[in-house]
């Protein structure tokens, strides 16, 4: 069955969408069939691909019911991208349909005609009408922790919105967290981590994604880590985070 993963945190700027479009081209490179939908209205996701930001995507499967089948772009092997489009921001004032509106995004993954083995959904840091969506249409949440005490603090927030979502939708959403932007030699990092440990026993992956320059170079380039510097430690590191995320390796 399809593997469908919200990658999330209430904060800003601890890695969701680096490691979306990382994650996802690992577990491509893996030989699986992989989804990633932008549900950011900044659109990054498509344009750390190579690909033109502004062409339709979960904008027009939000606000006019187009099928997913319909804006998908097939960019690498074994790789899919639904881009954000420039008219998703405006999917956060719709009034009209009560609380269909969240399960919009459910329903479209549903309409899918090929079954994927992973979708995962780059999400915006609010809480809003598209984050609801993501959750609703999810198995699981990711949520990259960098190693500083404000990302605990957006975490902490995004548990508060998972328990609510589990309770509206009616089902259960597996958890899972990874460190991000970790500095190896700064006892901070060390100390943000062994707490996450301490307090999602069996929840946070194995691997680490170290902090890196080329991570944050290569999408200027429309490139994912492995084609900007494939010996660099952040291909090693998502690498080994698909493997985590494959086999369920957790510490």
């Amino acid at each position: 069955m399809t593997r469908i993963i919200a990658i999330m945190n209430q904060k800003g700027g601890v890695g969701k969408t680096t490691t979306t479009i990382n994650l996802g081209h690992a577990l491509a490179l893996m030989g699986k069939n992989v989804m990633l939908l932008d549900m950011d209205p900044q659109g990054q996701v498509a344009a750390s691909y190579g690909l033109d930001a502004d062409i339709p995507g979960l904008d027009a499967v939000l606000l006019e019911d187009t099928a997913i089948d319909d804006v998908m772009v097939e960019t690498r092997d074994n790789l899919t991208i639904v881009p954000a489009g420039k008219q998703l921001a405006d999917f956060e004032h719709v009034s009209e349909g009560g609380s269909s509106r969240g399960h919009k995004l459910r329903l479209a993954i549903e309409g899918l005609s090929l079954q994927q083995d992973y979708i995962l959904i780059d999400c915006p840091s609010s809480s809003g009408l598209l984050g609801i969506n993501a959750m609703f249409a999810v198995g699981e949440v990711l949520v990259p922790v960098s190693s500083d005490y404000l990302s605990l603090q957006g975490l902490s927030r995004l548990m508060q919105i998972l328990k609510r979502a589990e309770s509206i939708s009616g089902h259960d959403i597996r958890l899972w967290l990874v460190t991000t932007r970790m500095h190896i030699r700064r006892r901070l990092a060390h100390e943000i981590r062994k707490r996450i440990l301490q307090y999602f026993p069996g929840r946070v992956f194995s691997t680490v994604i170290r902090e890196s320059v080329a991570l944050a170079e290569c999408p200027s380039f429309g490139k994912t880590i492995f084609e900007y510097k494939q010996k660099n430690a952040g291909a090693e590191d998502y690498l080994s985070l698909a493997k985590d995320l494959i086999e369920g390796r957790t510490c």
